[in-house]
């Protein structure tokens, strides 16, 4: 790998937050390389949600630095940012833990809204919408064939015009990540993506996110319960316990870590722990 291949798209440098008494992130430090998915990984009030917060603007964290490091040689400090221009300038797109989709609006509405910003800037504030003039039209048009290429890419072409709360649970889930890659990315974060889907619709979410990686070339950042999904897909773990980052490496290091087992896992025994995880340990007994 080259010294820029290497460089971090996203560093995060002795991340705090507090609330009143409570510190939920303590001192954490971490990257996110480009082209490479990263996953963020331990017990329920670990502090994942919260680190998440930090990055895309809905909590200001209390002490640290989240640099935002672009291809194209802009730099980003996330934590002086507003959350809209995080997204809108830095190109850091979301999904959430409860799906926030428009239900009433159509599955292919729901991804022309994601680019709202680029069609009122297009339409000049909607002068241009009004009147139809010929650069509206365009960007129109440019939204829409964006809109249906992430439609085909999701299998959700078919239902274009279903309202997006018609959807059963997993294709909701996908809608979400197509609405997020409507933005254009370049860090897109997804917060337990494979939550509530079946063994098989996890398989496919692993399938589709390794796609996004290869042919979009956008670093990928997830918070994750199913080990399936995470011992699948990710070149790089964090693990974090109780706001304190206790693991950082390949899947197969914190497969084997002691830490990540007691900690992340609550097992005593090697026998507690579900296949994806402790399985290079078990074999040394």
């Amino acid at each position: 790998m080259s010294e820029a291949a290497a460089a971090p798209l996203l560093k995060v440098e002795h991340l705090t937050m507090r609330f009143g008494g409570l510190l939920a992130v303590n001192d954490v430090s971490l990257a996110a390389r480009p082209h490479e998915i990263t996953a963020i990984i331990g017990p329920n009030g670990a502090g994942k949600t919260t680190v998440f917060n930090c990055l895309t603007g809905f909590y200001k964290p209390s002490v640290g630095m989240l640099t935002l490091a672009r291809d194209d040689g802009r730099t980003y400090l996330l934590e002086r940012m507003e959350g809209f221009r995080i997204a809108r300038e830095a190109g850091v797109a979301r999904t959430f833990q409860n799906i926030r989709l428009f239900a009433g609006m159509s599955v292919l509405e729901n991804l022309i809204v994601a680019q709202h910003t680029v069609l009122m800037n297009a339409s000049l504030f909607t002068v241009a919408g009004l009147f139809g003039l010929a650069r509206y039209r365009h960007a129109e048009r440019r939204a829409v064939e964006l809109a249906r290429y992430w439609l085909d890419r999701m299998g959700l072409t078919a239902q274009a015009d279903a309202p997006a709360g018609a959807l059963p649970y997993g294709s909701q889930r996908r809608l979400e990540i197509a609405r997020a890659m409507c933005t254009k990315p370049v860090l897109l974060c997804l917060d337990e993506p494979a939550a509530g889907l079946n063994p098989r619709e996890s398989q496919e979410l692993n399938a589709i996110l390794l796609d996004i990686r290869r042919e979009a070339g956008i670093g990928i950042l997830l918070i994750e319960h199913d080990m399936s999904v995470v011992m699948g897909i990710s070149d790089h773990i964090i693990v974090l316990d109780h706001g304190v980052l206790i693991s950082d490496g390949t899947p197969a290091q914190v497969r084997s870590d002691e830490k990540v087992i007691r900690a992340y896992l609550g097992a005593e025994e090697d026998e507690a722990l579900p296949p994806e995880v402790g399985a290079d340990k078990r074999g040394t007994h």
